[in-house]
């Protein structure tokens, strides 16, 4: 199904390529340093606490949200104008999960799914749930932020903008989620050869480029955000 386009006057152009280069330069930057970041999040002999701190700040959030937010800011831009609303919620959260249901019967079917908790496969909470209760909030309330929160509204901006500045006359065929999805694929390692391993890329792809199909039909972003709460890295 076709649709009528808008694309960008030559300014907005400039400023959405400005914007992505600086998401992708920080992000980059940030990642040249993934390797002792990695590390200090594992040494046990430095306070949990700390530890997850200098990982979300200096790690997750410079990756997956440090760059977003310098252009939010840069350009006056407020998070609700990425679809940071109620318009449409129960349709967004519904059909977000929805997204989920390829990936969970794949991981199912290879005996990969563990009793459900949020982020329980960061590396950190585990050892959060064994301290007392007042660390134990402070601790999951900064996962949450980092983890859940700007991991998923990351992808909602850069989509947000790759598809202003490629705009698609086809509903369902969408630039900017596309790249999202195979931006995900290669960060987190899902690209392979085996059949199994073209099955768990094909999974990725569905989720990732489903919840940012969904915010562009609901116009609302926050299914993308319950996904990294609720699945990502909880089961």
């Amino acid at each position: 199904m076709e649709t009528t386009i808008k694309k960008p006057d030559r300014a907005r152009k400039k400023q959405l390529i400005a914007d992505l280069i600086i998401i992708g330069l920080v992000s980059f930057a940030v990642l040249l340093f993934a390797n002792r970041i990695n590390a200090y999040s594992y040494d046990l002999s430095k306070p949990l606490m700390k530890r997850l701190c200098v990982t979300a700040l200096c790690g997750q959030f410079a990756i997956a949200g440090l760059g977003i937010t310098i252009v939010c800011i840069i350009r006056r831009e407020k998070f609700t104008k990425f679809g940071l609303n109620t318009k449409n919620l129960l349709p967004a959260l519904l059909l977000s999960l929805l997204c989920c249901v390829p990936d969970f019967i794949y991981n199912l079917a290879r005996g990969h799914v563990h009793q459900w908790f949020p982020f329980y496969d960061v590396s950190m909470t585990p050892q959060l749930l064994e301290k007392s209760l007042p660390v134990k909030v402070c601790g999951l309330l900064i996962t949450a932020l980092f983890w859940g929160f700007f991991e998923g509204f990351n992808y909602v901006v850069i989509r947000d903008k790759i598809s202003e500045l490629a705009p698609s006359k086809y509903r369902f065929w969408d630039v900017g989620a596309f790249v999202c999805a195979v931006m995900c694929i290669l960060i987190h390692g899902a690209v392979g050869v085996t059949s199994e391993a073209f099955l768990e890329m094909v999974c990725t792809l569905i989720l990732i480029y489903g919840m940012l199909i969904v915010r562009k039909e609901t116009d609302n972003a926050w299914g993308c955000v319950l996904i990294f709460f609720v699945y990502w890295n909880a089961l």
